[in-house]
């Protein structure tokens, strides 16, 4: 059986892996928004505000937690990007 450390980072970048594909799923979003189907401004406008708060919390944990820090700025990316285009 692996450390627990050796176990708990190869979560924490399989993690990693599973946000981003979330986070990619605002692509379908914003298509339907660009193509005149607008979708709600609250969930990317919720999402903005949860990712920015983990990717602070990533940054400023000693020593850095890049997973959390990486997918969730993603995430802010994004989700801004649903928001605006669901507002224009």
């Amino acid at each position: 059986m692996p450390n627990q450390g050796t176990l708990a980072y190869r979560v924490g970048w399989i993690a990693f892996v599973l946000s981003v594909v979330l986070w990619l799923s605002f692509a379908d979003q914003i298509r339907l928004n660009l193509s005149g189907h607008k979708g709600s401004l609250i969930i990317p406008w919720m999402v903005v505000a949860n990712c920015t708060a983990w990717t602070l919390y990533g940054l400023w944990k000693s020593p850095r937690d890049w997973p959390v820090a990486l997918s969730n700025m993603i995430g802010i990316v994004l989700g801004l990007a649903a928001g605006v285009t669901a507002f224009i």
